[in-house]
């Protein structure tokens, strides 16, 4: 018998009050086999996710199932049970273990990312984990004569004669996210953006425009780019770093990936802002060869230097890549390593500001600012250009 499990698990707080969902359904995946719920106490999003999958396997085992399917929203979850991502946060190891485990009594089991608008029936049980909600009585409801495991289930059991479905109210499929924050009316788990600059190089020592050119880190660049990686190392369950093609922000993440077992994920919305034939000049020197185009380029985000790329221009790709993190990454927490201006562009974004906040913000090499974007659309800001890490 293949099934169909679904798993998700949440935290209010990560960490903070947390509970996990799981479902298994038929391998058609029209019918609910068995529902699981629970809160867990104080966790993060990911040893939730993790216990919402272990919850699930469980419930497989005992309906006899030889095959299953596993369908998660969690990429971290996914790409570690795959064996593609390393396991290194001494939380997650033993839950991981225990899954595999578990694993290992079917003939096979396979693991998916969906995203969370797919995922809302395990979703909505986790939440009504948090809530506090009990588990139903349960329906006791016949599994179809044959698809037991011929000669016993998955852990050498005999096939389960009937299956444990929870009699759910018709708006079970219904996506029920955390209680709206009292002072924002935000709903839902937000994907918090950890936004990084990259270290220093010679041209920002000699404060020089660097857009498009690419020159590696200096010994201190790579110093700041090993302590932004060891702040950013004690994050619990970070689900991806992703960062911008050029050499100086690939360096960055890459010390960061490392700290936290992940790899790179190199996206070309991220690169800075094109100065064009100012690249490498100073700011005098930039006013003194075009004076006027100088001039507008610093009052008018429409305004390209010549041969290069307005800041309007930054801003329609950094939404764009938001917009595809945000699906892909729903409710994680991802190191974001990037420029002066793709970082000033999210923050911008997250605060619903006008481009006048691009000439006004200051951000220093390596800093740390973060901001979380809700799926009702809401978003805020928590930090802007901290460097603590960095004395």
């Amino acid at each position: 018998m293949r099934v169909l499990v679904e798993a998700d698990g949440g935290s209010r707080g990560n960490p903070g009050p947390a509970g996990y969902g799981a479902v298994v359904l038929d391998e058609g995946g029209d019918t609910v086999l068995a529902e699981r719920f629970e809160a867990i106490g104080v966790a993060t999003n990911n040893v939730a996710e993790y216990r919402g999958l272990i919850a699930g396997l469980r419930a497989a085992a005992e309906l006899g199932a030889t095959e299953v399917d596993v369908r998660m929203d969690s990429k971290l979850v996914v790409e570690q049970m795959s064996g593609r991502w390393q396991i290194k946060h001494p939380a997650m190891k033993p839950l991981a273990a225990e899954a595999k485990e578990l694993a290992g009594d079917f003939e096979s089991v396979t693991y998916g990312w969906i995203p969370r608008e797919r995922n809302k029936r395990a979703d909505k049980l986790a939440n009504d984990a948090m809530d506090g909600k009990a588990m139903p009585d349960p329906v006791i409801g016949e599994v179809p004569a044959g698809e037991g495991a011929a000669g016993g289930g998955a852990a050498g059991k005999p096939a389960a004669a009937k299956a444990v479905v929870t009699e759910r109210p018709a708006e079970s499929a219904a996506h029920v996210t955390a209680p709206p924050a009292s002072w924002s009316g935000a709903e839902g788990r937000p994907t918090r953006l950890h936004l990084v600059r990259h270290g220093q190089t010679e041209l920002s020592v000699a404060r020089r425009y660097s857009g498009r050119g690419n020159p590696p880190l200096t010994e201190v660049g790579l110093g700041q780019a090993r302590a932004a990686a060891a702040r950013l190392s004690t994050l619990d369950g970070v689900a991806a770093v992703v960062a911008s093609p050029l050499q100086r922000t690939r360096q960055t993440a890459g010390e960061i990936a490392a700290a936290l077992g992940l790899e790179v994920d190199v996206r070309e919305d991220l690169i800075e802002v094109d100065f064009g034939e100012w690249e490498a000049l100073t700011f005098t020197e930039a006013a003194e060869r075009d004076p006027e185009a100088h001039a507008r380029w610093l009052g008018d985000t429409s305004a390209a230097p010549p041969g290069g790329e307005s800041f309007d221009a930054v801003h329609r790709r950094v939404s764009r890549f938001l917009e595809e993190l945000a699906a892909e990454h729903a409710g994680s927490d991802v190191v974001v390593v990037s420029h002066v201006t793709p970082v000033k562009t999210l923050l911008r974004l997250a605060l619903g500001s006008g481009p006048e906040i691009l000439y006004r913000l200051h951000l220093d090499l390596a800093s740390l600012s973060i901001a979380e974007f809700y799926p009702d659309g809401h978003a805020s800001v928590r930090l802007v250009n901290d460097t603590s890490h960095l004395v």
